[in-house]
């Protein structure tokens, strides 16, 4: 078993190395001047079982091309077995056509990979689950729960949480993790989005009065949505709101919104690297998940089960 680690989330990688008792793969990942992207692996690989972990954030498409040569010189090295390990899958938001003449880009970028000569895929909470379907290899979607739910068990009194979804399509994502912190209750944030990034919240379903909120969902952006969410529970009588999110984009005017917001804390996994304008911003936290990584990447390695990890 051995594991390379791409530019996008070098300290994770290394940390999931760690946990495996392992050694990183040397490797050389350099860009020329002109913007091409170079590999040379400097040692022998051949027959071996390789881990490529490439976060494919910010920027995304030099990321996804670095993610995809790496995969490439394996394949010509001839490396026995090549897992795609992608915590953050980007362009995962493209999932569907939501009008005329758009293209399904996260099955584009899932038939790239493919194409490059990676043997399975393990990722963590796609943004749509029918993703996993986009591949032609076999696919593994971990879950961020154990960790996030652990923590909140940690840090909160259970008795007086409320989950908050904050849009109806991650009703059953927020009912997953109310189910595992004790069946808590659930709230739902109902919003109407006129353009990408922008949202303006029009009512709460449930009553959140005296309760401390927890929003839960998969990815924050420009963190829009999830500022407006807070400041429509707390009108709403929240005694406090704060969110977990699996993968933090953060870009743009994220850092100054979650700044001025009602949120007491932001708590987001370390698939992506942290970004810069978020380094300052007291109120985001982060959780590793590199023992969830590094336990998968086990299992697969032994070929046993991976899904028992969140029974």
């Amino acid at each position: 078993m051995k594991v390379l680690a791409g530019n996008s989330n070098r300290p994770l990688a290394t940390a999931v190395a760690d946990y495996l008792d392992i050694e990183l793969t040397g490797a050389s990942v350099k860009t020329f001047s002109d913007g091409e992207i170079f590999v040379e692996i400097n040692e022998n690989v051949r027959g071996e079982d390789v881990f490529v972990i490439q976060s494919t954030s910010n920027p995304a498409n030099d990321h996804l091309m670095e993610l995809l040569i790496c995969i490439d010189a394996l394949k010509r090295a001839s490396a026995r077995r090549i897992t795609a390990v992608i915590p953050y899958f980007g362009y995962a938001r493209q999932d569907r056509k939501p009008g005329p003449r758009t293209p399904i880009s996260s099955k584009l970028v899932a038939n790239l990979i493919t194409e490059a000569g990676a043997d399975r895929v393990l990722t963590m909470d796609l943004h749509a689950g029918q993703i996993q379907g986009f591949f032609d290899i076999p696919t593994d979607n971990l879950y961020a729960a154990p960790v996030i739910c652990r923590d909140i068990r940690e840090k909160y009194d259970t008795d007086n949480l409320m989950f908050v979804s904050p849009d109806v399509g991650g009703v059953a994502r927020a009912r997953a993790y109310a189910k595992r912190v004790g069946d808590a209750p659930l709230s739902i944030v109902d919003k109407r989005r006129d353009n990408p990034n922008e949202s303006e919240v029009m009512n709460i379903i449930g009553d959140v009065s005296g309760k401390d909120c927890v929003i839960v969902d998969d990815i924050i952006d420009t963190a829009g949505t999830l500022c407006n969410a807070a400041a429509a529970l707390m009108e709403g009588g929240a005694k406090s709101v704060c969110a977990y999110i699996s993968h933090g984009v953060l870009s743009g005017p994220a850092a100054d919104r979650l700044t001025n917001s009602m949120l007491t804390e932001l708590v987001v996994t370390d698939s992506i690297l942290t970004p810069e304008n978020i380094k300052s911003c007291k109120k985001v936290r982060y959780l590793s998940i590199a023992p969830l990584i590094g336990e998968a990447m086990r299992r697969i390695s032994t070929e046993t089960s991976v899904s028992s990890l969140f029974k």
